[in-house]
């Protein structure tokens, strides 16, 4: 029901816990004569709004939750795909909303997702421009996770959809875990859903601008509502703007990004929403890779500055641009038979060139191999997903059952060039060393097609649930790759398979807990490729997983306590070789743990937020010999993060003022697979203070406010070691209306 709807000749809106009604007889000139006349009364009929006007408990598109109040929601249309409230799933799911995004000043996928349960998103530094680095649960998520509205967005070799700007998202869900029953193909640690933001049924006017550390320069809108009252249509379209250096000297970090929605609502049980992004990034490699000697340990009693940039100023560019269109359908036959389609292309250019560390040839005197190269990329990806839902009795028993077929095409083109440049001193870098061309390296095209069939029964017993899913998978792989100065031609296919499973369990006593079990499994045909050329066999894990989840009755809180087991087989990794990266099939990796995670915003006052996880991985079958028993490099052991922060709403002089601090701390992790040497832990502060007035707020953001110089990871000693970012701050002035 729209906002312009009168039902028994009266409007009611619920906003902000006050409510407000307006009578308004059909036709009828006065009160007086209304009075006179015959008056039927019915129920009222409430609408619940959120801050952004969309009616609360409804969706914000087809298969979509958008209930959420500050940093808690409470449903999850991710995990289900029927619009579930995450207390009655049996699943561990994390929701970053846009209210923890705006808060905390989130600038990346990576960084709103830093007070995450399970989630260790900046493995390669906040300055990472590539946006890699992202771990679930001890697994790298960075190419075979990222899922846009619900829809896969694959990665090439080199390049991945993980840059989407957040200001264009609704929210951003964590699935943990294998989720290949609802979703096809999909790494063992879990997946990230980035929800796009949708028409509301009220305007929706909000100007940006902001400015800050390293040259930041920034303008975003964020503008929707109906199109006309009453009418069937609305809008929305944000955007963004930015001109910005980098913590690394002499790097770009320029962004455009635009996302226009429209909908159409022709009556209560149809919905259609049409979607398109387009992202423009102009940027340098703010990744650099360097020696552990003068990074995590002194080289002759000297550091390497964390802006140092190794490459060559003339030769650096990481220019990518990538959008997608798409649409969400949905319509409701009868109180039984919902149908929802969803389909999206996205595509992706990119193009690269970066002279990086090699190791060095002399330590002492701080003089550093540089290797290079130049990469090429186009992508294209479409996906479409059919649902048909259904909602009925057998007996005592409530059922909810979905059945779908989901088609993905996907097509990329990779070409690599290899580069040289002189040494360079780390301590006293010289630029306009002169850049070589050794020749092509490979042009690979890869071409994947998958085909998946699922099912999912939940069923209901009164308090007690149960969901059982299945699902069937058919994916064929393609390389062609003609001869290169270094490779041979290749032209294979390789055909896959596989059946995926899930059974989960919950129960939800009166007093809010909901103690639950589940187990689940994953199929990912990989679009990876060796150096060689040869096509890896599919990896497939599985998740053994049991908690705790609990909603204090009239809280908005969120408590979720849970432990799991996730085997991964046939593992891909990336070994880094002489100064290039190389993709390996290895044996087997395991992850055990514990996450603790809790979420409330128990007024518009206050909000809170606690993540805490402990990680035990293990490789448990190496067939190259050598590394059973050791743990992977890059993941921590103990991680933990918290966030308050307080509004003052009491309509003294004070009011609108507002401060929030977060700590975060990411233990210690092993520098390579031998555990020969580790990356000592690291505690950082963020910090915001902010002030609201009317339609106005000022605030000032600053992330790793001690300006904590720390190594986020090494993948060995040699040239493999990222900085962490250091101090950030932000000042941001906003309107809205």
């Amino acid at each position: 029901m729209s906002l312009g709807t009168r039902i028994n000749g009266q409007l009611v809106r619920r906003l902000g816990g006050v409510m407000l009604s307006s009578t308004v007889l059909f036709g009828v000139p006065s009160l007086q004569t209304a009075i006179a006349q015959e008056v039927i009364e019915l129920d009222t009929v409430t609408v619940t709004l959120d801050e952004n006007g969309n009616p609360i408990g409804q969706g914000t598109g087809p298969g979509e939750a958008n209930e959420q109040e500050g940093f808690l929601a409470t449903r999850s249309a991710g995990a289900t795909k029927t619009n579930t409230p995450i207390i009655e799933t049996p699943q561990s799911i994390s929701v970053v909303t846009s209210d923890q995004i705006e808060r905390q000043d989130a600038r990346s996928i990576r960084a709103a997702t830093r007070y995450t349960a399970g989630v260790t998103p900046e493995i390669t530094g906040g300055a990472d421009t590539r946006c890699g680095g992202f771990n679930i649960r001890g697994f790298d998520s960075t190419a075979n996770a990222t899922f846009f509205d619900g829809l896969r967005l694959p990665s090439s070799s080199i390049i991945n959809f993980l840059c989407l700007d957040p200001y264009g998202a609704e929210r951003i869900e964590i699935l943990k875990g294998p989720s290949s029953v609802l979703y096809g193909q999909n790494g063992p640690g879990g997946l990230i859903n980035y929800v796009s933001k949708k028409p509301t049924d009220a305007p929706l006017r909000e100007v940006q601008i902001s400015g800050g550390s390293f040259g930041l320069l920034e303008g975003r809108f964020d503008l929707g509502g109906p199109a006309a009252e009453n009418s069937p249509f609305g809008f929305r379209i944000t955007g963004v703007a930015r001109n910005s250096d980098n913590q690394v000297d002499t790097v770009d970090d320029d962004r455009f990004f635009i996302a226009p929605v429209l909908s159409w609502e022709p009556d209560a049980q149809t919905n259609l929403t049409v979607s398109a992004n387009y992202q423009q990034d102009r940027a340098g490699w703010g990744l650099q890779f360097m020696p552990a000697s003068g990074t995590l340990t002194d080289n002759d009693g000297r550091r390497i500055p964390n802006s140092r940039f190794l490459g060559e100023p003339d030769f650096d560019y990481y220019d990518t641009d990538m959008g997608s269109i798409g649409y969400q359908f949905s319509h409701q036959f009868n109180e039984t038979f919902t149908f929802r389609q969803n389909a999206r292309y996205a595509g992706l250019s990119h193009d690269e060139a970066s002279i990086y560390g090699g190791g060095y040839i002399d330590e002492a005197a701080g003089l550093l191999a540089r290797s290079g190269g130049t990469g090429d990329v186009s992508l294209d990806t479409f996906s479409i997903d059919n649902q048909v839902q259904a909602e009925f009795d057998t007996g005592i028993l409530g059922h909810t059952v979905l059945g779908g077929l989901d088609y993905r095409k996907t097509r990329y083109t990779d070409t690599v060039d290899l580069y040289g440049a002189d040494p360079i001193n780390v301590f006293d870098p010289v630029y306009g060393s002169p850049v070589t061309r050794f020749g092509n390296y490979y042009d690979n095209t890869v071409d994947q097609t998958q085909t998946g069939l699922y099912l999912q029964d939940q069923i209901k017993l009164d308090r007690l649930s149960l969901v059982l899913s299945g699902r069937y998978d058919w994916a064929t792989t393609g390389l062609e790759r003609p001869d290169s100065d270094f490779l041979s031609a290749v032209d294979a296919e390789k055909d896959a398979e596989a059946f995926t499973g899930r059974v989960g369990l919950i129960y939800n006593f009166d007093n809010g807990i909901a103690p639950y079990v589940t187990y689940s499994e994953s199929f990912l045909p990989p679009l990876d490729v060796s150096a060689s050329g040869t096509l890896f066999e599919p990896e497939e894990s599985h998740q053994y997983e049991a908690g705790i989840k609990y909603e204090p009755p009239g809280w908005n809180t969120l408590l979720t306590a849970s432990v799991f087991e996730i085997v991964r087989d046939n593992a891909i990794r990336f070994d880094a070789v002489g100064g290039s990266f190389q993709a390996r099939q290895t044996g087997q990796i395991t992850s055990q743990g514990f996450e603790l995670e809790g979420v409330t915003s128990l007024t518009d006052s206050l909000n809170l937020r606690l993540a805490y996880t402990y990680l035990d991985a293990e490789i448990t079958e190496d067939p190259d010999g050598g590394l059973e028993g050791m743990t992977p490099t890059t993941i921590p052991r103990h991680t933990v993060a918290g966030w308050a922060d307080y509004t003052i709403r009491n309509g003294s002089m004070f009011d609108g003022l507002g401060a929030g601090l977060g700590v975060r701390y990411v233990g210690s992790s092993y520098g390579d697979d031998a555990n020969s040497f580790k990356v000592p832990s690291a505690t950082v502060v963020d910090a915001v203070l902010s002030y609201e007035r009317d339609n106005y707020e000022v605030s000032v953001n600053a992330s790793n406010l001690f300006d904590k110089e720390y190594v986020a990871s090494c993948g060995n000693a040699d040239f493999y070691c990222f900085y962490g970012e250091g101090r950030r701050i932000t000042g941001k002035a906003t309107i809205r209306w």
